[in-house]
């Protein structure tokens, strides 16, 4: 005689399956807030260090300008190799192993590029490259190591699943842009835009979640403040609109041309992707001494992030570096990356595109200053990542200023157009498809090499 059925039972499984209820679904929500909260602190800690160990890069050349001729060249030398073996998917910005690590829904590929050593490796070896005076940011750096701690929690208590594997990845690429720059909203275009192409409807609160968090965490323990301060301009309708034209085509054609040379594809440039290749360690330090060549013509204001020359450019500062400055930071851009050591393009871009925002400002008198700067950053890091949403949105946010949105967004427009005719694929997805097209070598899946 079949045992009758208790009807309240197949209603408790439902309920415990459900999203709201379901223990498991509580476990993974714990661990991205848990991770959400490290990730905000390390961000901090990093930006702390990047900071001091900059500044104590320039209290060494203060008196002794000649040092970089030396400390650079060695360092760079010194990157090089340690990046050679283990620590290779430490190498450039990080944001291209991130999005290869969403793309390759393989455990031994994400675990190459986002573990815990790799996150640890890329922070200390980012610092010692700014300790050095290399022309490199953080940021991207932040969104790698953002990733790898987020995606090592997840596969550490059992989240191990492709898919929920990738949700760690993507929530955590984000929550480490937001806590970098104290940019909640940018931290979510970023992961829509750029990281994973498309919205998920699923991935949205989880997104939203890991930047609160890492937000409000920062909020605390730095307080309310914009990147580059409050910025209080605006672009008036009329003849200073001229200046949305000049800005989203020339830094446009700049930063699609800085991103082409930096990815050296095709003639004079795949000659010295070849060159790197075999010489590694003599050529990252030819570029650390043109680095420091590049420092003593201009007054030392190459070296680090930027971050110091885009602020006094940006808020009309006494002492703000003179016009030739985006062109010198442009090639110091360019040497530190192909050098190919670990560090980002973020904080470099925004002060090229504020160099590069100061002359036009000069070419367009009738234009206020302050608010072409502003384009000009903008547009540049639109041209240089072809992410006209993450750019415009950032651009606001660093500098508390919404006035401005409407030009920003079309300065980004146009420069994303532009950018394209001379780098047809957004540069981080460009790199993220060679370690893509690597893996499938390894494996040897026939036409990998031809993606």
């Amino acid at each position: 005689m079949q045992e009758p059925t208790d009807p309240a039972k197949p209603r408790l499984q439902h309920l415990l399956r459900h999203d709201w209820i379901s223990p498991q679904q509580w476990r993974r929500r714990l661990l991205f807030w848990c991770g959400a909260l490290a990730v905000a602190v390390t961000a901090i800690v990093f930006a702390r260090l990047s900071t001091l160990a900059y500044q104590t890069f320039v209290r060494m050349i203060a008196h002794r300008s000649w040092l970089p001729l030396l400390l650079t060249p060695a360092v760079f030398a010194l990157l090089a190799w340690l990046t050679s073996g283990a620590l290779k998917a430490t190498r450039g910005s990080g944001i291209p192993q991130a999005i290869a690590a969403l793309q390759i829904e393989d455990e031994n590929f994400r675990h190459r590029l986002l573990s815990l050593r790799i996150a640890a490796g890329k922070m200390a070896l980012t610092l010692a490259g700014l300790l050095a005076g290399a022309s490199i940011g953080r940021e991207g750096p932040t969104v790698h190591v953002g990733a790898g701690l987020l995606y090592s929690l997840g596969r550490r208590f059992g989240f191990a699943e492709p898919a929920a594997a990738g949700r760690f990845v993507l929530a955590g690429a984000a929550a480490g842009l937001a806590a970098a720059f104290n940019t909640p909203l940018a931290g979510v275009v970023f992961a829509i835009e750029e990281m994973a192409g498309a919205f998920e409807h699923r991935m949205s609160g989880i997104i939203l979640t890991a930047v609160i968090i890492a937000g409000i965490v920062s909020l605390g323990l730095l307080g309310n403040y914009a990147y580059f301060g409050s910025v209080n301009t605006a672009l008036p309708l009329g003849q200073s609109w001229l200046a949305v034209l000049v800005c989203g085509g020339l830094c446009g054609l700049a930063g699609g041309l800085f991103a082409r040379v930096i990815l050296l594809n095709g003639g004079v440039l795949s000659r010295v992707a070849r060159l790197r290749a075999r010489f590694p360690i003599p050529f990252a330090a030819a570029c650390g001494l043109a680095l420091a060549i590049l420092g003593l013509a201009s007054a030392n204001s190459v070296y680090g992030t930027g971050y110091d020359q885009a602020r006094a450019i940006l808020q009309q500062a006494a002492g703000a570096p003179g016009v030739g400055f985006g062109g010198y930071k442009f090639l110091a851009n360019i040497v530190s990356y192909w050098a190919g050591i670990p560090g980002g393009i973020f904080s470099p871009a925004l002060a090229v595109g504020a160099g590069l925002g100061q002359s036009i400002a000069h070419l367009l008198p009738g234009s206020p200053a302050a608010a072409v700067v502003l384009l000009g950053m903008a547009g540049y890091l639109a041209g240089v990542t072809q992410a006209p949403l993450t750019s415009a949105i950032i651009s606001m946010e660093l500098t508390d200023n919404q006035a401005m949105i409407i030009p920003i967004l079309a300065v980004c427009l146009i420069a994303r157009g532009t950018s394209a005719l001379f780098c047809p694929v957004p540069v981080y997805r460009a790199f993220a498809q060679r370690l893509v097209a690597e893996h499938e070598q390894e494996l040897g899946k026939p036409g990998a090499a031809n993606r």
